[in-house]
């Protein structure tokens, strides 16, 4: 355990070792200023951004939380580059209170909040009048749905409040005026205030690991981020910190009480990034965290640079559920590197990470185990297909069409991520994995801190992996723009799961259930076997496997989540006060929606027990969670 001015000493010696083992040369260098493309493609209809015009390249914050109103306060300094007549910026915000803007000289500036849109705030113009830099002060709403303020309560050492933001898809304009878009890439630094003892951490290069004074009860860390990054990936978090290393350039943040359990979980983050390395070239951040939040973080993980924020579900006990650190860890290449140019390619940045995922995993624990994480991804994708209306839907494609009137948020399904990932495996089925790694640490370099759109990534991978034919026999359109699950995609099949596959079926016809497979199998394995089971199985033989396994107590979050999909679909009873401890005590959308989404099936008998159970969770839940939820549940405001 290492206190904040011990971490300063392993920082900077640390600074060494990663330069040493991640060296690049000096063609691999981030660009000054990112590009912007501009291809009709290209238009990120979910910003109301001008990039072309004039766009943000830097961003400087200069902000302070406040605990009890719920607010960050201060100002946002923008470094812009402009055409040659532009006249004006367009920023992006939602729901933020402006003060003032002027120009670096401290000349007022003209400028007007539109009207604003429920899912994409409002555009703030501003008159340039030949500035090349704005300074805007605001602060937020206490309802910013990029921001989730913690009572004491709410934490695991239930002394301290805690703040933690998540940005994307588009949600960081509720904090951050800015050009919030993934096709803008902005260099930053930060001095976020807080109160102490309380420690700020940011997804950038921490320069005040002790927090420099600024009052007796408050102080100030500093941070700065050199390479240009899409904005969803400004990420803060405000609480009770501590680092533990694991490593001269990975280590675990967490909160005290966490922090011994997190580490031992994630012991192998050297491991992981090594293996990465090996793949597909150096880790161009510098130092490689964790941050294990409270348990009402939205999703698995966030790949934050520098800095992954992570789901406390995570931590079994037995490092069963690490494949979410290769999979975030990954996207230090494919999502940070070379990110989705709009949220029509989303799948650009998951379904590489996917695969990329999975190869991390194969090479560190084998291709028995990535080929189970594997099978599963092709049962969740074969669910998201049928959940999308069928194979004939366009919400099946990997490019996609959302308009302004869709949320970006809705194309987050396991399309982007599975049906990516097997639409490359099948490339890689075609060409062969020498070529195509040689090919993919090419790609990472070529597009380095670039965006990237489906027609450019076909465009490359045409001009230097595959000959006519290839391209022809894959069918790279088909996979790209049409919908569905092309007849040629690979399937990769565990060679474990048909002795689970045969276990459930006998399970189901009335098998004893001492005949189930015990406590000798892995994670994948029982979650296979719980899913392969008839969702109308008879409350005899849930009350049989429940005796025997515990499942309404399992401390594997898979295995809870399984198991309670199993029950709730068949209406078992007893499942029930499992379901409410398990969607109070977190809110990971992964888990929280499905099952919503299954008891709201059940006319007579789930939905009283769904609208229940979410009056109860709902306030614990982050927005990204609830908006999905809301929809599921039929939520209204004055119900809260």
């Amino acid at each position: 355990m290492l206190t904040a001015s011990a971490l300063a000493i392993a920082l900077t010696a640390c600074s060494g070792a990663a330069g040493n083992s991640a060296a690049v040369s000096q063609n691999d260098a981030p660009p000054a200023v990112a590009p912007v493309l501009d291809t009709p493609e290209a238009k990120d209809v979910h910003s109301y951004a001008d990039p072309q015009e004039a766009r943000v390249t830097h961003v400087s914050l200069d902000l302070a939380a406040d605990f009890d109103a719920h607010v960050l306060r201060g100002t946002a300094t923008l470094d812009l580059k402009t055409a040659k007549d532009a006249d004006k910026v367009i920023l992006d915000t939602r729901d933020l209170t402006i003060a003032s803007v002027t120009d670096a000289k401290g000349k007022p500036l003209p400028y007007q909040v539109g009207a604003a849109d429920p899912d994409h705030g409002a555009p703030l113009t501003i008159a340039l009048d030949g500035a090349k830099q704005v300074k805007i002060t605001y602060q937020t709403s206490p309802d910013a749905p990029s921001l989730q303020w913690l009572s004491p309560e709410q934490t695991a050492g239930r002394k301290y409040p805690y703040l933690f933001s998540q940005g994307e898809a588009i949600l960081n304009r509720s904090w951050i005026p800015t050009q919030d878009s993934p096709g803008i890439r902005q260099t930053w630094d930060a001095s976020i205030t807080v109160p102490k003892p309380l420690t700020a951490l940011m997804s950038a290069e921490m320069l005040t690991p002790d927090g420099v004074d600024t009052s007796g009860d408050r102080h100030t860390f500093r941070f700065r981020m050199d390479k240009p990054v899409a904005p969803y990936l400004i990420a803060l978090a405000v609480g009770n910190l501590q680092f533990k290393a694991t490593g001269p350039r990975t280590g675990i943040w967490t909160e005290p009480e966490m922090l011994d359990k997190a580490a031992y979980e994630f012991a192998d983050l050297p491991k992981f990034v090594d293996a990465a390395e090996d793949l597909y070239g150096p880790y161009r951040w510098g130092r490689y965290d964790v941050l294990v939040l409270p348990p009402s973080f939205p999703f698995g993980g966030m790949e934050n640079p520098r800095l992954t924020f992570a789901t406390p579900t995570v931590i079994a006990g037995d490092r069963s559920l690490v494949s979410l650190v290769a999979h975030e860890l990954a996207h230090s290449w494919s999502g940070n590197l070379v990110t989705n140019a709009t949220w029509n390619d989303f799948w650009l940045n998951e379904g590489f990470t996917v695969y990329f995922e999975n190869r991390i995993m194969e090479k560190l624990y084998g291709k028995r185990r990535a080929a189970m994480e594997a099978d599963l991804g092709w049962t969740g994708m074969m669910d998201a297909v049928k959940a999308a209306g069928g194979p004939t839907s366009p919400d099946t494609q990997l490019h996609l069409n959302l308009g302004k009137d869709r949320d970006p948020d809705d194309g987050m399904t396991d399309i982007a991520y599975e049906k990516g990932a097997a639409f490359l495996r099948t490339i890689e089925k075609t060409v062969g994995r020498d070529r195509f790694d040689k090919y993919l640490r090419g790609y990472f370099d070529r597009h380095a801190f670039q965006p990237q759109t489906t027609a450019g990534f076909l465009a490359d991978i045409k001009k230097n992996l595959l000959s006519d034919a290839e391209a022809k026999r894959i069918g790279l359109h088909q996979w790209a723009y049409e919908p569905g699950i092309p007849d040629n995609a690979v399937h990769v099949k565990s060679e474990a799961f048909p002795a689970m596959d045969m276990a459930a079926k006998e399970y189901a016809e009335g098998g004893l259930v001492a005949s189930v497979p015990g406590d000798d199998i892995t994670t994948q394995e029982r979650v296979r076997f719980l899913n392969q089971l008839p969702r109308d199985l008879s409350h005899d033989r849930l009350k049989a496997l429940d005796d025997r396994f515990d499942f309404s107590h399992a401390g594997n979050s898979e295995i809870r989540f399984a198991w309670l999909m199993l029950a709730l679909d068949a209406r078992y009873q007893p499942a029930v006060a499992s379901a409410q401890a398990f969607l109070t005590s977190q809110g990971r959308r992964k888990f929280v929606a499905p099952l919503f989404s299954t008891l709201m099936n059940e006319d007579n008998w789930g939905k009283p027990i769904a609208r229940r159970i979410y009056a109860m969770a709902r306030p614990g839940y982050h927005s990204v969670t609830t908006g999905t939820v809301d929809r599921i549940v039929g939520w209204t405001p004055d119900q809260g």
